[in-house]
């Protein structure tokens, strides 16, 4: 039976070495090497190529998520397990769009970690129930577009800018002053992050605002 080679990237000896002292017990398991750091362990996984990684993500010198970018970038077919004490927002998310294919804490067994490396290897991933539970929330919440920013005025705006108008045909068509019309058109593109009126009349148009 062929080993399931492992690289495991963590900053902390104690944790890293516990781990590999376990994994090693296991005639189903190789480590095939360890890292320190995000770019260290990145190094490390480019050149030997394991099968599954074990990534904790707060690390000096490159952490988890640019390191699994750096790994997902040129060798997809790994398959990263985030091995960390955090499930805030700020860095499940991330890690999850760089590429991780497993979540879990580390407050897992030893037994759980090495069930999870073995259904990485199948292409079974391991999400821990806290972060599952957060992927649902998002996933039922609806996503915000940048239009959304805009106040009702400034949406009036935004379609005038659609149909072409210049700010003296917007001033006489919405009633307001030219200056006001300024202002509007400035916080248009500075909410919708455009360059210039073309781009916010193309983007009018690509969201279907001109049917409002």
């Amino acid at each position: 039976m062929e080993l399931i080679k492992i690289v495991i990237i963590d900053d902390h000896d104690v944790v890293r070495k516990g781990v590999v002292t376990y994994l090693m017990t296991d005639d189903e398991l190789e480590v095939i090497g360890e890292a320190s750091s995000g770019n260290q362990g990145a190094a490390l996984v480019l050149r030997e190529r394991p099968d599954v990684v074990l990534m904790d993500l707060m690390m000096e010198d490159g952490n988890g998520i640019e390191a699994t970018k750096k790994i997902m970038a040129e060798y997809g077919e790994c398959k990263i397990i985030i091995l960390t004490s955090f499930y805030d927002d700020e860095q499940v998310f991330p890690a999850l769009e760089a590429g991780a294919f497993s979540y879990m804490l580390k407050t897992s067994s030893a037994d759980e970690i090495a069930a999870a490396i073995k259904k990485a290897a199948r292409g079974e991933n391991v999400i821990e129930a806290k972060v599952a539970g957060k992927m649902m929330t998002r996933m039922r919440t609806p996503k915000k577009l940048a239009h959304d920013e805009l106040t009702e005025r400034e949406l009036e705006v935004l379609i005038c800018i659609g149909n072409g108008l210049t700010n003296v045909e917007i001033s006489e068509k919405l009633y307001i002053g030219v200056k006001t019309v300024k202002t509007h058109v400035s916080n248009v593109l500075h909410k919708l992050e455009v360059q210039d009126r073309t781009q916010a009349a193309v983007y009018a148009h690509r969201n279907q605002l001109m049917k409002q």
